[in-house]
């Protein structure tokens, strides 16, 4: 169902469309806790995994709001509003992969509320130079007026210092609220790390954004890391999932702050 709500506002070109698959894929949910699934494979899936998980009703419905919510094609208004999709969005799926995993535990939870806003905050950076194609920017209003950027400096393709800064002050949330996530690594219970192990790829792409200096448009940001796959298999077996040793360094010759993600 993730995967079929993502698309949809990428493969419509009336929002009335969009509307219609939402409400579609909301009475599909309805129909499912009633056990009378439409018969749709997707659908169907979804009421066995609810069945055999007691899936939160709840996280699947905030997804499908939050999504019809975001078929409004605007700029978020502040890093808060990216961070409340991000929540209900890539956190709720990461709350039902707990309880698919057998995990329900507090300090699970906000450590998925933490590693899903970072989530989400990370696509969007990733997502950019794909939405500067259609000429549309939707990085945070707030920041993007701090440095005195216009989304036309986007759209141009800028790489001055405050279009870079922009990029900076994104990227830097998206670390925080990894490492506040990792402040929980003690108290999580060990089967909850599958769920987790997506953070190496956001590690990953903070690592070589951070390498380019903050230059969103930069090459390398768009080529495939080949060890990736290496890397996920090793923490797997580690059971350490998320929990890197992340520290911030000063670059000598910019002067600018700079994110490094060490594992433990």
């Amino acid at each position: 169902m993730w995967n079929w709500l993502r698309q949809i506002k990428d493969s419509i070109t009336q929002k009335t469309t969009g509307l219609m698959r939402m409400q579609f894929w909301r009475k599909a949910v309805e129909d499912i806790y009633c056990d009378n699934p439409p018969h749709q494979p997707v659908a169907i899936e979804l009421w066995k995994a609810v069945k055999k998980h007691q899936l939160t009703k709840m996280w699947l419905m905030k997804i499908i709001d939050e999504r019809e919510k975001n078929l409004d094609d605007r700029a978020y208004r502040n890093i808060q509003e990216l961070e409340t999709y991000a929540e209900n969005t890539q956190s709720a799926l990461l709350y039902l992969t707990l309880e698919m995993l057998g995990v329900r535990d507090i300090h699970a939870d906000h450590a998925a509320s933490h590693i899903g806003k970072a989530q989400g905050i990370v696509t969007c950076l990733r997502s950019t130079p794909y939405h500067i194609n259609r000429r549309k920017v939707f990085l945070p209003m707030d920041i993007c007026m701090l440095h005195g950027v216009s989304q036309e400096d986007f759209i141009r393709c800028h790489q001055e210092k405050n279009v870079r800064d922009v990029i900076y002050d994104i990227a830097s949330q998206a670390h925080v609220h990894l490492e506040h996530a990792r402040s929980f690594s003690k108290n999580v219970p060990g089967k909850a790390f599958p769920a987790f192990l997506y953070t190496v790829a956001l590690e990953d792409y903070l690592h070589k954004i951070q390498k380019v200096d903050f230059n969103i448009f930069h090459p390398s940001l768009h080529k495939k890391n080949v060890l990736l796959p290496l890397h996920l298999q090793i923490q797997e077996k580690k059971e350490v999932g998320f929990f890197f040793n992340i520290t911030k360094l000063k670059n000598s010759q910019e002067g600018t702050t700079t994110l490094v993600g060490v594992e433990k």
